[in-house]
Formats: structure tokens, sequence, C-alpha cells
């Protein structure tokens, strides 16, 4: 009887040591985020990464794999609940798609995971075309944009296609980077969201920026687009969790209002013509962006894609200089604070990492950039008037060439006559007529 007492205390010893080093062991990470939305979204992308460093990477990818999606639903979520909610369900789409699509750009997982939840993503008052919203990353290396189900749809339509033009060309592209897509359902409401690469920088900032279409009607900023945008209160909140989230979302564009009083504006063609702004580059850089450039917009033809824009993005170097950089600081205490603990005893990025290797511990001067981190980047040559860094790239390619593009058309031509450059024209014209403007702001 001893003997069994004796066997039966040093089990449940054994039990009690085994729970408690189960414990001190798991570290579970918090995805705090002002707006519930958001911490769902840092959850999924943590739970997904994680998940594909299961999955053995493929020879190749199979047809099945551009249908694909991943799909979890979580109830009654005990962590975090002042910030996450405690229902709800997130999809990850033709997630080995997007891994390889990663794994082209030379994005490592692990750096695309801490980007997007070491700390939560920054709201931003800029806004896309039909009011879509968009976040960077803490880093400020990743955009993530809300999209619609019919964008989620057309990037269905072209991904087989975008996949293989991006590894025909090895990543060399001004196309959007296209990193991930997810859908995030809280409390019955769906919302759609894409990630790419940031076109502008992490570190030098941007201090005028272009839209350009090749297009000179209705091409200038308004006076409104050159303000912030007050907030939009939308439609009725249908539940508590609804009101939760508005509430939030207004919150947060009276915040950027204040704070980013003097965001940037979002010039335009016309805008472009009468400042006299040129690009200036050397003649190799020339040569492999009009390359790029020309590549680019032929596929997005044959995809009948149109109504893209160029966005130039200019960091004028001396002024750069001058200028205090308050708010890295202020994001890097940000980055270190969030990211004391993550899944798996992580902490933090490993010194051999690609997130690391592709920053050079070589400090960089005014002006300079890593190619490998701002791949859009491309220094003013010698004779430009001034020492500038321009940031250029294809955006808003997710618009097929359709019956309501068509009509637009026609109404566009009877309004402003047949000879006028209107921005609703078919994907060839469009993308010739667009490849032509470009090559005449190349100095």
């Amino acid at each position: 009887m001893a003997s069994a007492a004796s066997s039966l205390a040093s089990a449940i010893a054994s039990k009690t040591k085994t729970k408690k080093k189960h414990f001190v062991s798991q570290k579970v990470k918090l995805f705090r985020a002002s707006d519930p939305l958001l911490s769902v979204l840092m959850w999924g992308v943590n739970h997904s990464i994680n998940e594909l460093s299961h999955i053995q990477i493929p020879v190749m990818l199979m047809p099945d794999d551009f249908k694909a999606n991943s799909k979890i639903k979580v109830d009654n979520h005990l962590f975090n609940k002042e910030n996450m909610p405690s229902h709800f369900k997130f999809k990850e789409y033709c997630p080995l798609v997007f891994r390889n699509l990663r794994e082209r750009f030379a994005i490592d997982d692990q750096e695309y995971q801490n980007s997007l939840t070491r700390s939560a993503p920054i709201p931003s008052d800029a806004q896309g075309r039909s009011g879509a919203r968009f976040h960077t990353s803490y880093n400020k290396k990743y955009v993530i944009k809300i999209i619609t189900s019919e964008d989620v749809a057309e990037m269905h339509n072209i991904l087989k296609k975008y996949h293989q033009y991006i590894v025909e060309c090895h990543g060399n592209t001004l196309l959007p980077q296209f990193l991930g897509m997810y859908r995030l359902t809280v409390d019955g409401d769906e919302t759609y969201m894409i990630v790419t690469r940031n076109i502008f920088s992490h570190r030098l900032p941007v201090h005028k920026k272009y839209d350009l279409k090749g297009s000179t009607v209705a091409r200038e900023a308004s006076d409104k687009e050159k303000q912030p945008r007050p907030p939009d209160d939308g439609a009725p909140p249908k539940s508590r969790m609804s009101q939760k989230l508005q509430t939030i979302r207004i919150a947060t564009r009276f915040y950027c209002a204040i704070r980013h009083t003097k965001e940037l504006p979002t010039y335009k063609d016309n805008d472009f013509i009468n400042d006299g702004q040129k690009i200036y580059m050397d003649e190799e850089s020339k040569k492999v962006f009009l390359e790029k450039l020309k590549n680019d917009v032929e596929f997005l033809a044959q995809l009948k894609l149109m109504d893209y824009s160029l966005l130039v993005g200019l960091h004028d170097v001396e002024q750069g200089e001058q200028e205090q950089p308050e708010e890295e600081s202020e994001d890097n205490d940000a980055g270190e604070e969030e990211g004391t603990e993550s899944d798996g005893g992580v902490t933090g990025t490993p010194p051999d990492s690609p997130s690391n290797t592709l920053d050079s511990n070589k400090p960089l001067g005014p002006g300079e950039f890593d190619p490998n981190v701002d791949v859009y980047a491309i220094r003013s040559n010698e004779n430009a008037p001034k020492k500038e860094v321009y940031f250029m790239a294809i955006i808003d390619i997710l618009t097929p060439y359709d019956a309501k593009k068509k009509a637009a058309h026609a109404a566009k031509t009877v309004k402003h006559g047949a000879g006028a450059e209107i921005s609703t024209v078919n994907p060839e014209q469009y993308s010739k007529r667009f490849y032509d403007f470009i090559t005449t702001i190349l100095s």
C-alpha cells in the first residue's frame, strides 16, 4: 500500500512539474492593436506563417494551388480579449502561391511575420480610389490595403499569369509586389485585405508625390484632395462589435487628421506638368526603368487591365538632412516594446535572418538607401537641379476593361470629344499612352 501511495505521489509530482514546465515555456504573443480588426489580422498572419513553416515547399505549384485557401474559425478566444474579439474567422487565399511570390521577391517569411505582427500596423489618412483605406506595417516596409470582393475576384483571375510573369522577369518589375491576401470576419462583417511591399522608403521621407496616368482630363488635385479628409461616419453599425469598430475607425481618422495636418496631398498629371517637374536619371537607370515599364504595361494590356497609375514619390536629400527624424525613434520604440513575446519562444529576429542581412550594418548617410529593401528607389543624376531620390512603381492594377468601363468611355467621349485624353480608354490604348507620357517626364 505504501508503495502504491508512493507511486501515486510520484505521479502527481511528475504531472505538476510537467504542467509548470509547460506553462513557463509557452509564450503567447499578444496582438495589441487599437482596432480589433488589426488585432485579428496580426493573429491571422502569425498563425498562417507558423502553419506554412510546417509545410514542405513544393518543387512546383499546381493548378489547384491557385484556387486553394486556408480558413480558421476562432470561438471564445481567451487571450488579449480587451483588444481582440472572442469570435472571428480568418481566411488566407492561395497560401502556397503567395509564399512562393514572397520568396521570389526575396522576402523571408519570418521577416514578413515580424513586420506585420510585432507591433500594430500604422493607420494612414491617405485614401485610395473609391475610398480604400491603408495601413503600413510598424516598420513601414509593407502596405496593407482594404479591398473589395470584386478586387479579390479579379486577383484570382490574374494570379496565375501574374505569378508566371514574376517568375519570367525574376521579380524585376514595377508592378505591385503582392505578398498575401486575406479575409477577416468579425461579428458577421467581412473585410478583405491585401499586403504589398511599400513603394516608399521606410527611412527616407517622401516630400512630394504624384499619381500619373498619362491623361490630362480632370487630372489635377482638387482643393479637397489637398486637405486631410474628414472622418466619414459611414452606414449605421449593425451590432455592438460593429459599433466599436466604427467608433475606433472614426477616432483613428480624427487622430490622423490632427497628427498629420501636413500629410502629403497626391498631385496628378496636370500638376506635374504645371510644376515643371522632371525625373532626372542617368542613362543606365533610365534604360532599365523604361524596359521594366514597357514589359509591365504590355503585360497589363494582355490581361485587359487599365486605369492604373505610376506613383511617384520625391525625396529631397537636402531637406531630408535638415529634418529631425522624430517618428523614426517612436516607431523603433514601439517595435521593441511589442516584440518581447512570441509563439514558440522566438524572441525577435535571429541575427542571420534576411531581415537583418538586408539592412546593412553600415550606417546609411543622407539620401542613401539599401536597394535590397528600397527596391523602387532611383537616385537623381549629377545634372539634376537638386539631389533627389525617386520612388516609382505602378499601382491600382486590378481594374478590368469591362462593360462598366466601356460605358464610362462612351460617356466621357461624348462629354469631352473624341480627341480628348480621357483616362477611360481600352487597355491597349491606355498602355501606349501611359508609356509614352512617362517617357516624356524623364530627363
